[in-house]
């Protein structure tokens, strides 16, 4: 089956930044068979887009799902204290909640222009089940692909971490759980990560022994890291050294890790990032939102290390528009660095191709022949773009958007800005449904 996308600004984010402003795209059997302009070639179906944009699908490194049902809560607090407003409300979800959550966060991510997602869940609540099994089959549903993770946390505040005894698991456990879900893993679609929480609610042994059993089954590895000040004054107090210097203690720097925020790094350990290919997730939403300050990205950049972008979670950001933080990262390179310490279209690539490379994945990210068929579609007759001389810079300084048609592996998942596989209404009163029971829970 075939498909030609036709009449449209091609964006392709190949190595040249190639783009083709009456270009056309032609997908076969799920996968980009070429990007180009001239007379277009022959097709099963051929869809006419107008002038619109033609982006790759926009790719999300960094999300806590579950933290849809919590949003709008501890406005004015640092991270920490954030944490442990919200830890005792976290402790009552379940498999249902989780499903809910996950899929109002998936929809507005794809309705976003997002195809791949990444998903950091951490709080597993003792005798629940099923909760990232719960994820797996939303993304499914609605038709993205899904990164999800087995988080963890095994310091509890007992014993000096930030969390709850609570909430707190054995590393035994922990190991045995993530080793069972890497058979989730799918052509594609569904792939697991190993995910420790972060360097105040996990031990050095629970750290060192995730890396082990992910470099065993050929897993990824992910955590948070150097998000606010005060985190590293904590590693300095436990641990003697920055959270940087502790990621490379057990045995962390390496190139099939990436770390979320990294807003506090040295230069000198943006180096030892490059040298050892440890990506990170951009969230400027959400770092803002928490007062921790703004990642030095251009740095980042210009030191060789790989950068991709994650609206983080919606307690900590509140929208999940990966667009948006597109737009996010261009202002605060600018606010940082100055005019020109990033374009529009840097930004661009931070979402696409950035968070492919972060991810681990040659299979998406740009536009090119073999890549899956993930392709983003944008309007541009509408009253924000009119007027503007270059649709791809309009597209990201006039952001968010959202999305107009979404592919993922040719398959629609978005049409007339719309979901095609789910309702949108019902979607948010199951949503709206499931929070109230977990406030309910909390206060009781």
């Amino acid at each position: 089956m075939s498909l030609l996308l036709s009449g449209a600004h091609v964006v392709t984010m190949d190595d040249a930044g190639t783009e083709y402003p009456d270009g056309w795209v032609l997908v076969v059997d799920g996968r980009v068979e070429a990007a180009g302009d001239g007379a277009p070639p022959p097709a099963d179906e051929r869809v006419e887009l107008g002038g619109a944009v033609v982006t790759p699908g926009l790719v999300n490194t960094h999300h806590h799902l579950y933290q849809t049902l919590t949003r709008a809560r501890a406005q004015e607090a640092d991270l920490f204290t954030w944490l442990k407003t919200l830890y005792p409300v976290w402790a009552g979800i379940d498999e249902e909640s989780v499903y809910a959550a996950a899929r109002t966060g998936l929809a507005e991510l794809a309705l976003s222009g997002c195809t791949t997602v990444f998903d950091h869940h951490y709080v597993f609540p003792r005798g629940t089940s099923g909760l990232i099994e719960a994820e797996v089959r939303a993304a499914r549903e609605l038709g993205v692909r899904i990164v999800a993770s087995r988080g963890s946390m095994d310091l509890g505040e007992s014993d000096g971490g930030l969390p709850p005894d609570s909430l707190v698991e054995r590393v035994d456990d922990v190991l045995a759980e993530t080793e069972r879900l890497a058979d989730l893993q799918d052509d594609g679609f569904v792939q697991i990560a190993v995910a420790p929480c972060s360097p105040f609610s996990v031990t050095g042994k629970l750290m060192e022994e995730s890396a082990q059993l992910a470099r065993r089954l050929g897993l990824v590895l992910h955590t948070h890291l150097a998000e606010t000040v005060e985190e590293e004054a904590y590693c300095r107090e436990l641990y003697g050294c920055t959270p940087v210097e502790y990621l490379e203690q057990v045995g962390w720097l390496a190139e099939d890790v990436w770390c979320a925020h990294c807003v506090h790094v040295r230069p000198d350990e943006l180096a030892r990032f490059a040298q050892h290919g440890v990506g990170v997730a951009h969230c400027p939403a959400s770092n803002l939102r928490l007062g921790a300050g703004v990642a030095p990205v251009r740095e980042m950049l210009d030191a060789g290390v790989q950068v991709g972008l994650g609206v983080d979670g919606s307690a900590s950001n509140e929208r999940g528009d990966l667009l948006y933080e597109v737009k996010q990262a261009l202002l605060v390179a600018r606010g940082r660095g100055g005019p020109r310490a990033m374009t529009a279209r840097e930004a661009l690539r931070l979402g696409t191709r950035g968070g492919a490379a972060v991810l681990g994945r040659d299979d998406i990210g740009s536009l090119e022949p073999g890549k899956r068929a993930d392709i983003a579609i944008w309007r541009t007759d509408g009253l924000e773009l009119a007027g503007a001389d270059d649709p791809v810079a309009g597209l990201v300084l006039s952001g968010p958007h959202r999305v107009e048609r979404l592919y993922v592996g040719g398959v629609p998942v978005v049409r007339g800005g719309h979901l095609v596989r789910a309702d949108e209404e019902e979607i948010a009163r199951e949503q709206r449904l499931q929070a109230k029971r977990l406030l309910r829970a909390g206060d009781g």
